[in-house]
């Protein structure tokens, strides 16, 4: 895959047969990422819905997702479209990801047809805040800062490792302190590279970015880290929402809230805001938060 560190290269999918696209992962890692299994399966469905009375795309208004295997970065994924719905207004899709003959991910996506309705949202102060341009560090930076002098392989690999997505944090918490964190983490984002002008294709890159720091934050209330050689986890399931049409390659801010940790697992959830206060998506992440002795 060409340039396969840039978002729009991981987005692409090349049509094999009736409903069947395939995806592949870019050349570094060991699993695939589950925000790449978002983005490939959502343009997946979209590309399959028709157009509404007035000849406009559908845009989605919400996935709901499930991690069923960990995904090999060295094999195709296989991408079935299926037609649960087309109404008038909406239109509803199912995504099964399959690998080595065993279906890795599934995911159910509704489209709308555009209408109009009542605008509300609660507006926060976005402007109080350091800008992405502000000398902020990126996630990345954050990362190899909680690595011990012990872990010098891994912080490697995470140096090595290229970023399709740019993420500044804004409020980092300290990287090795054991002090529970309880407030809300936020951070811009934006795709690295230009996703031109497809809302599809925009979409697909908000489902990708959303995965990328969400369930990072379950264990920062009990005051450890990724870096933690305790600590095992993984993406379980995910739903989002799409209020407004928004540009991946325009910075975001990202506000993401622990909800709840129990029973081996974590809940958080994340807002997604144009830096004028619009909302334009929120999601709720359920991640596996295993602490081994």
């Amino acid at each position: 895959m060409a340039d396969s560190w840039a978002l729009s290269a991981i987005l692409s999918l090349e049509p094999v047969g009736e409903g069947v696209l395939l995806g592949r992962s870019p050349a570094w890692g060991v699993r695939v990422y589950g925000g790449q299994f978002l983005g490939q399966s959502l343009l997946a469905a979209a590309g399959s819905v028709p157009p509404d009375g007035a000849g406009e795309p559908r845009a989605v208004n919400s996935l709901h997702a499930y991690f069923l295997r960990p995904g090999d970065v060295a094999e195709p994924i296989e991408y079935r479209v299926s037609a649960v719905r087309d109404g008038r207004a909406f239109a509803t899709r199912e995504v099964r990801a399959f690998q080595h003959g065993r279906e890795a991910f599934r995911l159910l996506a509704s489209f709308h047809a555009r209408e109009p309705g009542l605008l509300y949202q609660p507006r926060p102060d976005i402007a109080a805040l350091p800008g992405p341009d502000a000398g902020l560090p990126t996630y990345q930076e954050w990362m190899l800062a909680t690595y011990d002098e012990d872990r010098a392989e891994d912080r490697a690999r995470a140096e090595q490792r290229p970023e399709p997505i740019e993420v500044r944090y804004v409020d980092p918490p300290p990287p090795r302190s054991p002090r529970p964190l309880d407030a809300p983490q936020r951070m811009w984002v934006r795709s690295a590279g230009p996703l031109g002008e497809d809302a599809a294709v925009h979409a697909a890159a908000l489902a990708y970015l959303s995965d990328e720091t969400l369930i990072d934050q379950a264990m920062l209330p009990h005051g450890m880290r990724w870096s933690d050689a305790r600590l095992e986890g993984a993406s379980l399931d995910h739903a989002m929402w799409f209020c407004r049409p928004a540009r991946a390659d325009e910075w975001l801010l990202f506000e993401q809230t622990v909800l709840s940790t129990a029973g081996g697992r974590g809940q958080v959830r994340g807002d997604l805001y144009r830096p004028d206060g619009t909302l334009v998506a929120t999601v709720t992440q359920e991640g596996l938060l295993r602490v081994t002795t």
